[in-house]
Parts: structure tokens; C-alpha cells; sequence
């Protein structure tokens, strides 16, 4: 069996639909299982829509509109009316069927909790998406079978970072997913255990398309993008990006860790686990070979790799009395980032000084100020940027600083970063 992940710029418009299924007669799509994300933006509409339903009701109908609309205008370029009674086609019903369900979630719902909501509403762009894409494919012969992924992923009630139970989903996919037949199915999303909606983080898809392999002994998975596979820096920052053509678990592991988007840091812990190959291909030339993460432990070419992650926050925390930062500092400094939801991306310290670089994924930063200030001295600087540069050169380090106000800078033997303002 092998796992296909299909991502927002795959199927952004229907001519991404009409390509999916180009792709799908390209590859052998027998014995397959498709996670597809939500189409295009969708979810940056749908966290509109969750923040108008917190901060501006009055704009809310207006966004959930725009969502709509956006899928209406995809299907009727997909699917004509009925020959015989010019009736919609079905799929119009399908649709707007989840659409007034999420109506009745935002107007009978009663929890104040931001995160709760946004689970609830945002994961609804994937049920969108896939109930298009398996219709469109039922349409052109591709006969599949939707399976709504909730049920089969459960998890904590972290929401918007949830974390899998593995025994309770091991069991469930197992029990209903057929591996003889074509499946469809959404990624990012789960359930917890009161069977409400979870997420698995931004870019969550490639982690349920690892699950996925994982619980089922797959061949192999492939995430499917608009680039021929893992380049060695993003080209929207870095000129002459370079393709790899294979990287080890460990390197990609160490990648998605400092940052790189191309693979969700998740996504390779369960397919090294039971050396389940990941390939990156493009979906505009699916015959091209793109990029292979396996077990072996080459980089080729051995080139150095470039992650940049944008609208960081770097604190720089020294004792109120010039005493030493030791480990009861460390760790209740921890404990504050932790408490907060704080993603750290980079640290550093010396005797009576500690610097964090983080990411604040949910708002909390004044509140985590508030605290840290009773027992430290803090500087905080907003908006910065944090380079990593994997297997660096001294030229490449130059590249980098030419030009920027350097906040801390860290070399380990294979790794550099530079917090920049």
C-alpha cells in the first residue's frame, strides 16, 4: 500500500482537482490512501472566520460566504447539472450540507476558548475539500472511498497542537481502512476523547499521511507539491536553490526541526521508526524522481542547506541581583515557556545571562513577560528573523550576516544560527 498527500497549492483551483486526478492515472493509484488538505487558503478564510466570531460579528456571515463561494465557483467548473432534470449536481448539496453544520456549531456554541473554536471551524475546510476531490474522482472513474479521519485519529484535547494516541488510532484505522482499494481521506485533523474536532498543527497533513503508513505497513509515502522536491533553501528568500536528491531521516529530521517548511516536524519520526521511504514530488511533473528521505545516511549533493523562519521573538533574561543562571533559573524559565505555549526554535546562555528565541504561536507573549519580569531583567525583541544554516561554510555565514543588526549568533560543528534584526 502507499500514502498520497495532496496539499492546499495542489488543489487550489479546479484545474488543481483536474490535475490530481492526471497525477493519480500517471502513478499506480491502486492500494492507495489520498490525504488531502483544504483547498488554497482555505485555511486562512477559516481563521477569519474564527476571529470575526470572537472580535467582529458582524463581518461573520460576509466570511463564511467568501468560504462558500470560493468552493461553489471550484465545483461548477468540475461538475455539470444533471442532462436529464438540470438538477446541481449532488456535490452542491454535499457541501453546503457541512456548511450548515458549521452554521449551527458558531451559533449554538457556548465555550469562550479561542482554541477550541478554531478546532472545530477550521478543520471543516478539509471535509470541504475531500468531499470535492473523491466526488471528482468517483466522476472520472477513480472509484474511492471517503473516510472522514476523526474517528480514526484521536488524540489529547491540546487543540491546535494535539497529540495522538497512538493505541486508541492504531486499532481504529485498522478496524476501517480497506489497503485493496482507494481511499480519501483528510489530513491535519483528529478527535479527542469527547469526539470533538482536534488539529495537528499547521501543515499538518504530512504527520496523518506518516500515521497512515505507519499504522498500515505502507510501501511508502509521497507528499505531492509545486516544487520538484526538498530544495536546499526556500527561493522565496534564497537565490539558486538547490534540489536534493536524497536526504537521511536524520537530516530531514534535523531540518524540520529548525524550521523547514518543505515537511512537517512530525511527519518522519513514524516512517523512520519502521524505515517507511518518504518521497517529495512534484505534481506538475509527476515523473520526475524529486527527493528521497530513507534510511540511507547520505546527503546528496552534500550542499549547505538554508532555513529561515520569520517573526520570531528573541528574549535575553539576566538575574535581577547578577547572581548565575543555573538550573533552577533554566527551569522555571522552562516551565513559563512551556505554561504559555511557547515554541522555542533557539537557546543560549552564560553565567548570569539567558537567551530564548521563540514563537509565539498563541498570543501569550505579554503574559509570558508579565511573569519572567518578577524574577529577571527582560529584553524582548519583536519581529526578528532566525537563520539556520545546516553544514555551513565561513562564506555562507558571511552571505548571511551581510547587511543585518545580529542579536546572537551559535555554531555547533554542523550547524549555525543567527537571530537578525
Amino acid at each position: 500500500m502507499q500514502i498520497f498527500k495532496f496539499g492546499g497549492a495542489s488543489v487550489k483551483d479546479a484545474q488543481g482537482v483536474i490535475n490530481l486526478v492526471r497525477v493519480l492515472k500517471t502513478v499506480d493509484s491502486k492500494n492507495t490512501l489520498i490525504v488531502v488538505s483544504a483547498m488554497g487558503k482555505t485555511t486562512n478564510a477559516m481563521e477569519e472566520v474564527v476571529n470575526n466570531y470572537f472580535q467582529n460579528k458582524p463581518a461573520l456571515q460576509s466570511s463564511l460566504q467568501e468560504v462558500k463561494k470560493f468552493h461553489n465557483t471550484i465545483m461548477l467548473e468540475l461538475f455539470d447539472p444533471d442532462t436529464a432534470t438540470l438538477e446541481p449536481h449532488p456535490i452542491f448539496k454535499k457541501t453546503n450540507d457541512l456548511f450548515n453544520e458549521l452554521a449551527a456549531f458558531l451559533k449554538s456554541n457556548k465555550s469562550p476558548d479561542y482554541n477550541f473554536v478554531y478546532d472545530q471551524v477550521v478543520g471543516f475546510g478539509e471535509l470541504v475539500s475531500t468531499t470535492i476531490v473523491s466526488a471528482y474522482l468517483n466522476e472520472t472513474g477513480l472509484k474511492n472511498t471517503w473516510v472522514d479521519v476523526r474517528p480514526l485519529i484521536k488524540t489529547d484535547s491540546y487543540y491546535r497542537r494535539a497529540h495522538v494516541d497512538w493505541d486508541q488510532t492504531q486499532k481504529a484505522i485498522k478496524k476501517e481502512i480497506d489497503p485493496n482499494i482507494l481511499n480519501i481521506t483528510q489530513g491535519f485533523l483528529g478527535s479527542d476523547a469527547n469526539n470533538f474536532t482536534t488539529t495537528l498543527g499547521r501543515e499538518g497533513s504530512d504527520y496523518t499521511a506518516a500515521i497512515f503508513a505507519y499504522v498500515l505497513n505502507a510501501e511508502s509515502v509521497t507528499i505531492w507539491k509545486d516544487v520538484e522536491g526538498v530544495l536546499n533553501a526556500d527561493p522565496r528568500y534564497f537565490e539558486n536553490a538547490q534540489l536534493l536528491n536524497h536526504i537521511s531521516y536524520r537530516e530531514a529530521i534535523e531540518l524540520a526541526f529548525y524550521g523547514a517548511t518543505v515537511i512537517h516536524p512530525k511527519t518522519l519520526q513514524p516512517l523512520q521508526r519502521k524505515e517507511i521511504p518518504l518521497f517529495v514530488k512534484s505534481f506538475l511533473n509527476p515523473e520526475l524522481p524529486g527527493t528521497k528521505i530513507s534510511k540511507d545516511p547520505k546527503l546528496s549533493p552534500q550542499t549547505p542547506c538554508f532555513i529561515v523562519k520569520r517573526n520570531q521573538v528573541l528574549l535575553s533574561l539576566s538575574s535581577l541581583d547578577f547572581s548565575y543562571i543555573v538550573e533552577e533559573n533554566i527551569s522555571h524559565i522552562f516551565n513559563l515557556l512551556h505554561k504559555h505555549k511557547m515554541k522555542v526554535d533557539a537557546i543560549q546562555n552564560s553565567a548570569i545571562s539567558f537567551s530564548v528565541c521563540i514563537e509565539d504561536l498563541y498570543n501569550n507573549l505579554e503574559n509570558l513577560l508579565q511573569e519572567l519580569k518578577a524574577k529577571f531583567k527582560v529584553t524582548s525583541y519583536e519581529d526578528v528573523s532566525l537563520y539556520t544554516i545546516r553544514h555551513y561554510t565561513d562564506k555562507t555565514i558571511r552571505d548571511i550576516e551581510k547587511g543585518k543588526t545580529l542579536l546572537l549568533k551559535q555554531l555547533t560543528p554542523e550547524t549555525m544560527q543567527l537571530v537578525t534584526k
